[in-house]
């Protein structure tokens, strides 16, 4: 099983460039757009949490949206 990588990119002519190492073709990607003037940082006592959380992600140790949502469901 292929690791997460978190990388950071720009729309150009609709499509996004990624910075640093390309990605292999074909890799499937989720895209988290911001607003322009809004970052996105980790401050550095969740780092560890993100870290743990993307190594469960590759063992395979996820949940999917269909179950999110239904155990959405049962809380409303």
């Amino acid at each position: 099983m292929l690791g997460m990588k978190v990388a950071t990119g720009t729309v150009v002519d609709g499509k996004v460039v990624v910075r640093g190492e390309p990605l292999p073709e074909g890799t499937v990607v989720t895209v988290l757009a911001r607003e322009a003037s809004e970052r996105f940082e980790v401050p550095a006592e969740l780092e560890p949490e993100l870290l743990a959380s993307l190594a469960e992600a590759d063992r395979g140790e996820t949940v999917s949206a269909d179950e999110v949502l239904a155990r959405l469901r049962r809380i409303n």
